[in-house]
């Protein structure tokens, strides 16, 4: 099998099925003990029209799984778009993807763009979570990017720092999915050693990220909305969008923005002149 290592792509359709019953995929249900959790090889196999052998095979990762049969044990699992990309990409059925460079510098249009944003929070996230820029209301809201070594700016790796565990209102909620996002990034670059070296130290020094990153979530970055506790202007609850560079999808601005006519809104203002009035960045630093 091509792409990331066969034990991923095993381990993964492992969990998927272990949460999974035979009820919920429309298979009778005795209601007798099981010797494992959620749906045995042979249900998923019977469901995908292929036989418990070949399944089996594509479990242990000794076989090079066609599309189809990828799209029927998606269909069978029940896997999110997201879910099921990811499978995909642990196949290596995306492999026509041209290797990337071993540095990324962000596209100047998007550095252009971030120096243009007075007023809202933003940053560009490369692979791996490296944070590849920022603008001035960026490191206001989270901290001070500058003072991060190169190396060390990545954003999956700051979430895990004592400074965003107290800025996050939710940061559990936060930390697991930086953790499924890195996950997903592991598909689309297998074999990087700098994100192989990333997910080992993380796993060394931090018992939350070894236990969600063994869950195997994975998830990419599209939208949301989180609520932060900021040390100067209070709380800020804002939505955040991803925009994806058309000439390096690998580059992606965030923008963190809040609804109209709310205190957060005049919160952010208030940041923003705090940041105009030529003050540092947020107390402390990211990392």
């Amino acid at each position: 099998m091509t792409g990331s290592a066969p034990h991923e792509l095993g381990d993964f359709l492992k969990l998927r099925r272990a949460e999974l019953t035979p009820r919920s995929v429309g298979l009778p249900d005795s209601g007798a003990p099981r010797r494992v959790p959620g749906l045995r090889r042979e249900e998923v196999a019977v469901l995908a029209a292929i036989s418990t052998d070949y399944y089996t095979r594509v479990e242990q990762g000794r076989i090079d799984v066609s599309e189809p049969v990828l799209e029927a044990i998606a269909r069978v699992l029940k896997l999110s778009d997201d879910q099921r990309e990811y499978v995909f990409e642990l196949a290596g059925k995306d492999a026509s993807r041209p290797h990337p460079p071993l540095a990324q510098v962000v596209n100047p249009q998007l550095q252009r763009l971030l120096d243009d944003l007075m007023s809202i929070p933003a940053m560009v996230l490369g692979r791996r979570m490296d944070v590849l820029a920022w603008n001035e209301m960026g490191a206001a809201l989270v901290g001070d990017f500058g003072r991060i070594p190169k190396g060390d700016r990545n954003y999956a790796k700051m979430i895990f720092s004592d400074r965003m565990r107290g800025l996050y209102a939710d940061w559990e909620a936060a930390a697991r999915l930086a953790v499924a996002q890195l996950r997903r990034e592991a598909a689309r670059n297998p074999g990087s050693p700098r994100l192989a070296a990333l997910v080992d130290e993380l796993s060394e020094r931090d018992a939350d990220f070894r236990r969600w990153w063994a869950e195997h979530l994975v998830a990419a970055r599209k939208v949301g909305a989180k609520t932060l506790n900021h040390p100067i202007v209070g709380e800020l609850t804002l939505e955040w969008d991803t925009l994806t560079c058309s000439t390096d999808p690998d580059q992606q601005l965030t923008i963190w923005t809040p609804a109209p006519n709310t205190a957060t809104h005049d919160r952010l203002r208030s940041l923003a002149a705090w940041v105009a009035d030529g003050h540092p960045a947020a107390p402390g630093t990211a990392n």
